[in-house]
C-alpha cells in the first residue's frame, strides 16, 4: 500500500472486528496497528528545543510506555520523546495526562491537541501482506518555566535542540513525530 488511495471496488474500511459476522468488517492489519500518544513539549521561547529522554533501560517501560524489553534495548542511548501506547479504550487525551503523571512525575494543564496523524508502512515481516498502520495522537504543550523535568524513568532528561541532534540520536518513531510536528533534526 503506498497511500494512494484505493479503487472504490478494493477499498476496505478500517471497520474492525473479529471473527467478522457480516463481510462488512475487516480483520485488523496483519502487520498489526499501533495506536500512541506522544508529548511535544518546549521551554518558552525556545522553539526548537524539545523535552527528550534517554530511557532507563532498568525502569517499567513495558507497564509505562508499553516497551518491551526488545524494544528498550532496540532504543537504546537514543532520545525518545515522553509517549505510550495507548491502553486498551483509554482515549487519547487520557493517554498524555498518564504520560506525564508517569513519566514525568508531575501535571500540566496546557496541553493542545492532539494532533492526529496516520501512517502505513512495510517493515519487512516474513508472510504479512499488509502493513503496519501507526496512528500518532501528538500532544503540544511547554514545560513550566522555574522548574527542571526529572524522572525515574530517564536517565537524562532535558531539553534538546531539535536541528542540533543529528537523526541518528533519536530514536526511529521519535525522529519521525518530531518531523510530523515541523521540527527537523540535523542529517
Amino acid at each position: 500500500m503506498s497511500g494512494k488511495p484505493a479503487s472504490p471496488a478494493s477499498r476496505r474500511f478500517a471497520r474492525f472486528n473479529v471473527p467478522d459476522p457480516g463481510g462488512d468488517y475487516q480483520a485488523l492489519p496483519d502487520d498489526g496497528m499501533c495506536l500512541s500518544a506522544f508529548l511535544v513539549l518546549r521551554p518558552s521561547g525556545h522553539g526548537g528545543q524539545v523535552l527528550l529522554g534517554r530511557i532507563d533501560p532498568a525502569a517499567p517501560w513495558a507497564e509505562v510506555g508499553g516497551l518491551s524489553a526488545e524494544r528498550v534495548a532496540r532504543i537504546g542511548d537514543r532520545w525518545m520523546l515522553p509517549s505510550s501506547q495507548l491502553l486498551v479504550f483509554e482515549s487519547p487525551a487520557e493517554a498524555a495526562r498518564r504520560i506525564v503523571r508517569e513519566q514525568l512525575g508531575t501535571s500540566l494543564h496546557d496541553l493542545r491537541g492532539p494532533a492526529v496523524f496516520s501512517e502505513a508502512y512495510p517493515r519487512g515481516t516474513a508472510g504479512r501482506v499488509d502493513p503496519h498502520w501507526d496512528l500518532h495522537f501528538v500532544f503540544e504543550g511547554h514545560w513550566p518555566e522555574m522548574t527542571f523535568p526529572r524522572s525515574r524513568m530517564f536517565r537524562a532528561l532535558g531539553f534538546v535542540d531539535i536541528a542540533r541532534t543529528p537523526r541518528s540520536e533519536i530514536a526511529r518513531a521519535q525522529a519521525d513525530i518530531l518531523e510530523l510536528v515541523g521540527l527537523s533534526p540535523a542529517p
